[in-house]
């Protein structure tokens, strides 16, 4: 089986591109990834159909990450509860005297969003079910709110140095670097051009008020009161005799802030038991994903014990929300099985061989390698739909380029290239598990979060390879930063100019 012509070979590409195109072109994903996983166990197994068959079983049996389906299992259970609690109309209706226009509500949810910033699929699903209530009342498309979420999720993760990302980048740093995993990581930081200038853009386009592309559709849309454009019916609400007319903000905010408060007493936990000195080195080296499901067990048990007493849910209602939160969470269940598939084929078929022997014969001559290591990162992980994974092959031929102190800041350089593509690349990718949760979190149909997001994304994209363009060759992070900033708030605004704004066509701004 291992003797495929077609394994370390650029027909590695082919089951994710396949796939990502037909979720495109057809807006349905589930067909698109089965398709995509079927071609990759074709092409890994010789195409030999019963070989195929076991193959793909194997791989999708040991490509599912247990502790994530759980913890969302788990979340949807909680949002289910925070719904039928009466706790999250509760913050709505509260949340409705403090903020009075659709820009207020926004920029909270952006707000929010950069402060869970401790793991990328905690702060999707969180953002979404505390803020969902609030954007729609003041009719945010779910396609904005999702996009707010997922911008504000991953960017701001890979340049927080507390995090579940910044462990990841640890880890993938050879101890022979000539710096820690922690120091790199910190150096990175200012030359992480996409996630920065993504951050920017969320402000600028909610303060000034304009979409283009896509998303102006589907805030013109909201604004006459439907918030999906499209597919909004897959998503299954709480019965409103169900909800409690007896529910209090603190119904929402108490399970929220246990969420948050457990899984930062967890991860710091679970490093120190992993052998860490510290608090930063416990971080770094904490279990993530067994500390959020430890923090989503803790709030189901205080919401036991928060709710029954009062009797805003019974005990029978609060069974049946596990139910009802698995139902909840069924269509990010189903493409995050079938994308986590489809990256082990790749992994199968060496895709990874592949990228590295491209970049390893042809970026390192290049004068301008950052900006090469960008494109190529962007690249990979819109394919394969996983950042992390990206990471892992990248990171290390990034440092392995620039060995020695003398080379030390580009290699830091082309290390945050490596960060700040991969990053890029998960966003535009619709079989990203982070884009997924985005989606879920935010309740918008998924092909609908990806194309608007995608229009977005490429803007901050094309003023990244820019950007790096210039590090590479200045080597100063405030002079590439300063001039990657000035030269997006110049295109967005040319680009608000050219489409118009949409103040008067959107209620609340």
């Amino acid at each position: 089986m291992d003797t495929s012509i077609f394994i370390g070979t650029w027909w590695s590409l082919v089951p994710p591109l396949l796939a990502i195109i037909l979720a495109l072109v057809t807006k349905e994903v589930y067909s698109s990834l089965f398709i995509g996983v079927a071609v990759g166990a074709l092409l890994y197994t010789g195409f030999h159909p019963w070989n195929a068959f076991n193959a793909l079983f194997s791989i999708m049996k040991d490509s599912m990450n247990l502790n994530i389906l759980i913890f969302d299992v788990l979340l949807g259970m909680i949002i289910v509860l925070m719904s039928k609690s009466g706790g999250s109309a509760a913050y709505g209706r509260w949340a409705g005297s403090k903020i009075r226009s659709k820009k207020s509500a926004m920029l909270a949810t952006t707000g929010l969003g950069m402060l869970i910033f401790v793991d990328d699929y905690f702060n999707c699903l969180t953002v979404g079910s505390v803020m969902r209530p609030v954007t729609d009342r003041y009719k945010v498309s779910r396609a904005k709110l999702a996009y707010i979420i997922d911008a504000t999720a991953a960017p701001v993760c890979i340049i927080a140095p507390i995090s579940s990302w910044a462990a990841a980048v640890n880890s993938y740093v050879p101890k022979d670097a000539g710096i820690t995993g922690f120091q790199l990581f910190l150096r990175t930081i200012p030359y992480n051009l996409y996630a920065i200038l993504t951050i920017v853009m969320v402000f600028f386009v909610i303060i000034a008020g304009f979409d283009f592309g896509l998303m102006k559709k589907h805030e013109e849309n909201a604004a006459k009161g439907d918030l999906f454009t499209s597919g909004g019916e897959e998503f299954e609400k709480v019965k409103e005799e169900d909800i409690s007319s007896n529910g209090k903000v603190i119904d929402l905010l108490l399970p929220v802030i246990v969420l948050i408060g457990s899984a930062i007493g967890a991860m710091i936990y679970t490093g120190f038991l992993g052998g860490a000195t510290d608090v930063v080195s416990a971080f770094a080296g904490c279990d993530a994903e067994t500390s959020l499901i430890f923090a989503t067990m803790v709030t189901v048990f205080v919401m036991l014990f928060l709710y029954l007493p009062r009797k805003v849910v019974t005990f029978k209602g609060f069974m049946e929300s596990f139910v009802e939160g698995f139902k909840l969470m069924i269509p990010a269940i189903g493409i995050l099985i079938f994308a986590w598939t489809l990256k082990g084929m790749g992994d199968a078929l060496q895709i990874g061989t592949f990228v590295e022997s491209i970049v390893g014969t042809s970026a390192s001559a290049s004068l301008f390698l950052p900006a090469v290591l960008f494109v190529v990162a962007v690249f990979l992980a819109f394919s394969t739909g996983t950042s992390w994974g990206t990471f892992a092959i990248l990171v290390p031929i990034a440092i392995a380029m620039f060995p020695g102190a003398d080379h030390l800041e580009m290699m830091i350089i082309a290390v945050s290239a490596v960060l700040a593509g991969a990053v890029c690349g998960d966003h535009i990718s619709p079989i990203s598990d982070t884009t997924v949760m985005s989606s879920a979190g935010a309740q918008s149909n998924h092909i609908n979060h990806v194309t608007t997001q995608m229009q977005y994304a490429a803007v901050v994209a094309v003023v990244c390879i820019i950007g790096y363009i210039i590090a590479g060759l200045v080597q100063i992070w405030w002079v590439a930063l300063g001039i990657s900033l000035m030269l997006l708030l110049a295109v967005l605004t040319f680009i608000k100019k050219r489409s118009g704004s949409n103040r008067e066509k959107t209620a609340g701004i």
